[in-house]
Order: structure tokens, then sequence, then C-alpha cells
């Protein structure tokens, strides 16, 4: 069409239009003939709108057969033609939700249109095959009246024949007429905003619109708020429950076989401090599974107690750990898991802690496992403070300060290796595990909270002391029963142990200070450990319980003799918040109770845990976002 003849077309319609009224006015007065139709330009002719469109696939090829639906003021649907194309007309006016679906195809979320009176929304949607990798958006954008029939106007030729989009193309025609709001903003629809971008652009800009766009991202928030004690009054003063801790996770699949993730915390109190941490995971089944990991942690205290500060030089301490862990599975039915961690205190004298592993796993038979592994790993004093936590643990940034129980400050860190061999077998949806160990420990690791230290200020309840106890050695065999049904998982698992501990360097300080932390002679622990894991659908409730009891406990107070009878808690309650939630984020309530000073890991001690004296329980409580 050349632009004489654009210019005619052009005053024609112009002369339609101003003729309109005129029309209208005939047709008044001359009445209905032979048609029920409202005049144009009367109210009734305005009082609905339509929804047109195109559906597409990842490649921008029309998907024909694809039933698209309108849930609104009135539910409307329409199947695309050959082309793609739907209409869905006589509307009333309002907000619609559109979606599209067809066999084979992943649907995008839905999408909500408002329908103008006499207007004509125009949506662009995306389907996605199953076996597509990427996913593109879908946008609307509202078009008054008088638009073009056709979706996809006609193109200008230029003189060597080819076609190209001038002032009346489909682009420029969408930038002109998109539906502008109060302040100006615009929605544009997918055809402009993914179809028409220009070939070859690779820029910055346009790779990270589309990983944010494209990528399925998931996460978590939490606000949280934690304190300790150790009586009943101390649970309800004023200052207890005073640190503020912030959580953020975010996640995203890489492809189709591996999946990163990133979670920080950070806290702000008298102890200033933050965690990172970032991890790299692939999925099984594969031939090769690693799983890649890094944290760093930080802690600064700005209080008055002159205990905390004693051992920190500048006010502040650090830690960061690496770890690499690939599982090779050189048969169906063998495989080896190797790797190592590494980790690096800044308050140590010798800063750098290297911890590597090696487990076999093989499956003689069905539904039976037998595993050996050999592993070496190290401590600092204080860890707990700056590792990551277990699964099941909550997130938070270093909140208790430390010192050393000797004058000169100095931290030792705990070495120990570990020999163990386990055996699995299936039965009826539980699993029954049966093993033995042997470890092997220099410099055990002694924790000590609420004490009066002689010629030393008061410890508070954030505060404890820590000392090495000696060298140990254990040898012990366990047995563990675990079991899943519909609505609770859990396991319980019953450990005996020879244990020895010769006394170190410090055992002057702990006969002063904790008698039932040293042992004269060898002695058998016996260990109760449960699990339980429940979901209340009724309610929309989740609760996680952790127990565990021993007999060698260290005990504090003037009539402790020597080790004893004792237990460890660890309880966490979460409820569902529907009412808060929107699109795909799921609120939930959070409050625990604990009295673990460590998390129940694998990597650690039979005395880890029963060499910490007076821990007092901590609370949690506050809201959870995922999404």
């Amino acid at each position: 069409m050349t632009n004489r003849s654009r210019w005619i077309a052009s005053a024609a319609g112009s002369l339609m239009l101003l003729g309109l009224p005129v029309l209208a006015v005939l047709a008044h007065a001359q009445g209905p003939v032979g048609s029920s139709a409202p005049a144009a330009g009367s109210p009734a002719a305005f009082a609905s709108g339509s929804i047109q469109g195109i559906v597409r696939d990842e490649t921008g090829a029309p998907v024909a057969g694809a039933v698209v639906s309108a849930v609104g003021a009135s539910p409307s649907v329409a199947v695309t033609d050959h082309q793609g194309r739907f209409d869905l007309p006589a509307l009333p006016p309002g907000p619609y939700l559109l979606r599209a679906h067809i066999t084979g195809y992943v649907a995008p979320r839905a999408q909500m249109v408002d329908v103008r009176p006499g207007g004509r929304a125009v949506s662009a949607i995306a389907l996605r095959r199953r076996d597509a990798s990427t996913v593109l958006a879908a946008g609307v954008a509202g078009v008054p009246d008088q638009a073009p029939a056709a979706l996809e106007p006609e193109r200008d030729a230029d003189e060597s024949g080819s076609t190209v989009a001038g002032d009346q193309g489909e682009l420029a025609w969408r930038l002109r007429h998109a539906r502008r709001g109060i302040l100006k903003d615009t929605t544009l629809p997918d055809v402009v905003l993914v179809d028409e971008r220009p070939a070859g652009a690779g820029s910055l800009a346009r790779i990270a619109t589309g990983f944010f766009v494209d990528t399925p991202f998931s996460g978590q928030l939490n606000l949280l708020t934690t304190g300790s004690f150790d009586t009943p009054e101390q649970l309800f003063a004023s200052d207890n429950l005073s640190r503020g801790i912030a959580y953020v996770r975010l996640g995203a699949p890489v492809g189709t076989s591996a999946d990163w993730t990133i979670r920080g915390a950070l806290n702000q109190a008298d102890i200033s401090s933050w965690i990172l941490a970032g991890s790299y995971a692939t999925r099984v089944p594969a031939r090769h599974t690693y799983n890649l990991g890094m944290s760093y942690s930080t802690q600064r205290y700005d209080g008055g107690n002159p205990l905390a500060l004693r051992d920190v030089t500048d006010g502040s301490r650090n830690a960061g750990a690496i770890h690499a862990f690939d599982t090779f599975a050189i048969s169906p039915a063998f495989g080896v898991t190797f790797g190592a961690r590494y980790a690096r205190y800044d308050y140590l004298d010798n800063r750098s802690l290297l911890s590597p592993r090696v487990e076999l796993t093989a499956a003689p038979a069905e539904h039976t496992r037998v595993s050996a592994e050999v592993s070496k790993w190290a401590q600092a004093p204080g860890a707990e403070e700056f590792l990551p936590p277990a699964d099941s643990g909550i997130w938070l940034p270093p909140q208790r300060t430390f010192s050393s129980i000797t004058r000169s400050g100095r931290f030792e860190a705990e070495r120990a290796s570990r020999v163990a061999v386990e055996v699995e077998h299936d039965i009826a949806g539980s699993t029954v595990a049966l093993g033995a160990f042997r470890e092997r420990v220099d410099d055990q690791l002694v924790t000590l909270f609420g004490l009066d230290m002689p010629e030393q200020p008061n410890a508070k309840i954030g505060h404890y002391v820590v000392g090495n106890a000696g060298d140990a050695s254990a040898t012990g065999c366990i047995a563990e029963f675990r079991t899943t049904t519909s609505r609770v998982s859990g396991s319980v698992a019953y450990s005996m142990t020879n244990a020895l501990l010769a006394p170190g360097h410090d055992i002057r300080y702990f006969v002063l200070l904790a008698p039932t932390v040293l042992r004269a002679d060898a002695e058998r622990i016996h260990d109760v450990s449960t699990s339980i894991e429940t979901h209340v659908p009724e309610t929309s409730t989740r609760v996680l319980v952790l127990y565990r009891v021993s007999n060698g406990f260290a005990r504090a107070g003037e009539g402790a003799e020597g080790p004893g009878v004792d237990s460890r808690f660890d309880v966490q309650v979460r409820q569902s918040l529907p009412f808060l939630n929107f699109t795909n984020a799921k609120w939930e309530m959070l409050v625990a109770v604990r009295n673990f000073f460590r998390d129940t890991a694998a990597d650690q001690t039979v005395y880890d845990e029963l060499l910490v004296v007076r821990p007092p329980k901590r609370i949690v409580g506050g809201v959870t976002m995922r999404f």
C-alpha cells in the first residue's frame, strides 16, 4: 500500500466516523427494520467488551486446538483455530482470569485481563512443551475498539520486495495504542516483549531480564525473634526477646539436572552478626552427583561483658568454609562418595582445618544396603555459632559469645577420626539399620554455660566458656528404626558405647568449675535418640520433635559427683496462615524451643553433646514466607 493509498483510506475512515451519528439519528427515526441490534453509539452497544489473542509455543509457532477460558463476571470458553487465534466476545466489563490448556504443554500462570466497556483486550499466551527448557512470559494489553480487526496487520514492502515494519507496522501500532494509566505506565503484549526482539540482541540487560523472567525461583523469608532463658522468670524478662533475625533463601534449578541455593541471615543487637552460604547440588540418578558449597560468617560484639571482650582482639570474629563431595555410581549396586571440607577461623592459632571423608556403599540384595565410612574432621571452639545448621535446624546467625577457659585466651581445635560400618534393610515402608563404629579424639572440647570463674566477671546466659578435656577413644554399636507414613515420619536409635576420656592440660580448671566433666575410668554410655515429624492437614500444622536421653551427660551443681542421666530436646511448631497467602506465597507461624547445643549431625563425637554443661533453653518465634 502506497503513502497515497494510506492517506485516502485514512480520510475515508474519518468520514465514516463523522457520519456515524447521522446514521444513528436516521436509524432511530425509522425504527427497527428486520434487526434487534442496538443502534451504534447507544449505551447498549458499549455495555460489553471482548478478549482476542493468539496462543503460541516457546518457538513462536501458533498452537491450534488450545482451550482458552476466561473466568470473571461472565465465564467464557473458546478454542484456538489453526492459526492459534481465539475470540471471547460479548463479555461484561470487569477483570477476567485468562488461562490456556492443551495436552502436551505446560500452561503459564493465569493472566488478569481487564475488559473495558466497548473495548477489546488483546492477549498473547505462551505455552511450553513439557520437554522444553525455556519458559516464555505472557502479556496483556487493553486496546480500544477502534483497533484494526487483524492481530497482525500487513506490513509495508520496500522497493526490493522484502517486508519491513514501517510506521504502520504491528510493533509501532501496538506501542501507539497500548492503554496507559494516570502515571503513564503501559502494559505491552508478549508479541512486543518477546517475539519482536531485535535480531542478534545479546546484551547483558537482555540476558539478565531473561534470567529473572524465565527462571522458576523458589525461596523463603523468615522474620524471627530469639531469646535464651534458664528459669521461667528469665523467660518473661523484658529484654529476653530483644534480638531480631532476618533470614532469606533463594534457589532455582539449573536445567533439569541440578539446583543452586543461596541463604543468608543477619542479626542486630548487642551482637551484630551475619552468615551467607551458597550450595550447588546435582540430582540423581546420575553417574556423578556433586554437592558443592561455601559459607562465610562474622560476629561483632558491642556489649559490655568483659569476659566476652577479653579474647576478641578487634571486637569481631570471622569464619569461612567450603566443601566439595562427589558420589560416583560405579555400578547400579556399588558407589563411592568422597570429598572434603575446608574451614578457616581467624581466632585460632592454627586457622586452617581440613575434614576429608570417604564412604563406600553397596547393595548386595534388593532392599539391602551396606556402607563403610572412613572420615577425619576438625572442629573449632565456638564453631556452632558460625556453621550452617542441619536440614532440620533453623538458620540463625552467630548470637552467642564465647571465651577460653584459660587465662591465656588460646583456643585449641578438636580433631577426630572415625571408622564405621552399617547395614540397612527395608521392610514394608520402614528401614532397620545396624552398625558399629570406632573413633579417636584429640583435645575433646568442653562447653560450660552459666559458671562463675575465679577472678573473672560472671558469665551471662548468652555467653559460654570452652576448653579441652583431653583425648578420648570410643567403640560402640548402634541400632536404628525409621518409618514413614502419610502423616508421620520418625526414627528411634539406640547406641551403646565403651569410652575412655584421658584428662588433658586443662584439668585444673575443670576440677574447680565442672568436676563431672572428668572421667577417671572407662565407662559404658547408653544413648537413645528419637525424631518425630508429623503433619496435620486438617489444621495445616507441622510439628518436629527431637529428643535425646543418655547416662553420660556432665552435670552442674554442688550435689553432682559424676555423669548422670540427662536429656536434650528440640521442638518446632509451624502453623500455616492461609489468610495471608497471595499468589504462590505461603505464610507460616514458627515457634521453637530447644536446649540442644549442637545440631544432630554425623560429624560429631560421642562426647561432643555430653560435655556441654547447663545449656540454656533457646526460644525462637516469628513468621515464615515460602514462595
